[in-house]
């Protein structure tokens, strides 16, 4: 048995560190949650700030904008510094960030605030999946990003209508602090509960350019934020389509309930396969929300028909973060760290190209159209899924104890 020295990398003891994912989950929905709130805040902003809703608007642009410019190069100024610090250090980065804007007294402080959340969140993304792949024993890391990312989900679907409602009721300022005083007590949590890591000796430094070459990992870039890219253009303009399908004003709100909460039962679907079959469950989820998506403009104002279809969206959506982390992870092996930072870098991206591809459908193919357009990149996503057989997405240990995968192999 291979001694601590001997593998710093690999946790003392090989339990599932459950506290330290619930952690983890948790960040995640600070993160989400701190990213989504001017959004639903932005006319008490704009009136408070002294500017236009538009202006205020760019508080969440810059906030992406951000991310896209500095994710690569400060997660290799920041390569070799210990991962449990750096997450405590990133997490109570978002309270200072949070804790400015609650106190800006002008829209420059506050831009300033969201620039420095902004970098932490890109940040945060390029530590927080390589840290768990190596603090949780290696068949179990499935199950773990399912905890994790299940803190994205829950903070769409109730951190930020929670923090939108505070901030109505008390003032978007009152929000802001409180989100920034969770973020202390939770760095302070994770100060005492987050297992240290260290990087084996030996490990090879984050390369960028050695990540890319990795059999795999460009497809999983591209997939992965092709699926991102649609799901933006269609849930930013969700509002239009729903009034032009015909379905009540009110199913604008209930949409978006009802994506969040389908996407946490995507995740908890997608925790339970992702280790043992993850190839066929990526293929049959990538092929549902491509379905879901064109079926969309043929609900003929049945609120019932439309709220499944969104139900299969979402819960895709979850699960598919899921299956392509592990995926990312895997095909960059030991450049996992910067071939992680690559999607974080290539996801950003396909949020703002989507919203701007939903833009463009909105206008020229009309709002009922938009979820059909916003199934051809799922299409090619699933494309390149079903190609990347060999190193992006292989068959898992359960399908290749299968019998007719294991004869599809012995035939090739």
């Amino acid at each position: 048995m291979p001694s601590a020295s001997s593998a710093p990398s690999q946790p003392a003891v090989q339990r599932f560190p459950l506290a330290a994912m619930a952690v983890l989950a948790t960040i995640a929905f600070t993160a989400i949650t701190t990213e989504l709130l001017p959004s639903g805040l932005l006319p008490q902003m704009s009136v408070g700030l002294n500017v236009s809703e538009p202006v205020a608007g760019y508080l969440a642009a810059a906030y992406a904008a951000v991310i896209v410019v500095t994710v690569v190069p400060a997660a290799r100024l920041l390569a070799n510094i210990p991962k449990r610090p750096l997450l405590v250090a990133l997490v109570l980065t978002f309270a200072v960030s949070n804790a400015m804007v609650g106190l800006a007294p002008d829209f420059t402080a506050a831009m300033i605030a969201r620039l420095v959340g902004g970098l932490a969140h890109g940040l945060l993304w390029t530590t927080m999946a390589p840290y768990v792949a190596r603090v949780v024993p290696a068949d179990k890391v499935g199950k773990a990003l399912a905890i994790v990312f299940s803190g994205n989900s829950l903070g769409l679907a109730i951190g930020a209508p929670l923090g939108t409602a505070l901030g109505t009721l008390m003032g978007w300022r009152a929000a802001f602090l409180l989100l920034a005083g969770f973020g202390v007590l939770l760095a302070v949590l994770g100060f005492f509960l987050l297992p240290s890591v260290r990087r084996a000796a030996g490990e090879a430094r984050p390369s960028m350019r050695a990540a890319i070459v990795q059999p795999g990992v460009k497809a999983v870039a591209i997939a992965w934020p092709l699926l991102v890219l649609a799901h933006f253009a269609l849930f930013t303009y969700i509002a239009p389509y729903i009034r032009e399908a015909g379905l009540p004003d009110y199913a604008i709100s209930l949409s978006l309930t009802v994506l969040g909460v389908s996407g946490l039962l995507g995740i908890w679907i997608a925790g339970l396969t992702v280790d043992s079959h993850p190839r066929r469950s990526l293929l049959i989820t990538t092929a549902a929300i491509a379905v879901s998506m064109l079926l969309l403009p043929f609900v003929g104002g049945s609120l019932v028909f439309a709220l499944a279809l969104m139900t299969v969206w979402g819960a895709g959506l979850g699960a598919i973060g899921i299956f392509n982390q592990a995926a990312i992870l895997r095909a960059g092996g030991e450049n996992k760290d910067a071939a992680n930072g690559l999607t974080v870098l290539t996801i950003q991206l396909g949020i703002t190209i989507g919203a701007l591809y939903g833009s463009a459908a909105l206008v020229v193919a009309g709002p009922l159209l938009v979820p059909a357009a916003a199934a051809l990149p799922v299409v090619i996503a699933l494309v390149i899924a079903f190609a990347g057989r060999k190193a992006a997405y292989p068959p898992g240990p359960g399908e290749l104890r299968d019998p007719v995968p294991v004869e599809a192999e012995e035939a090739r």
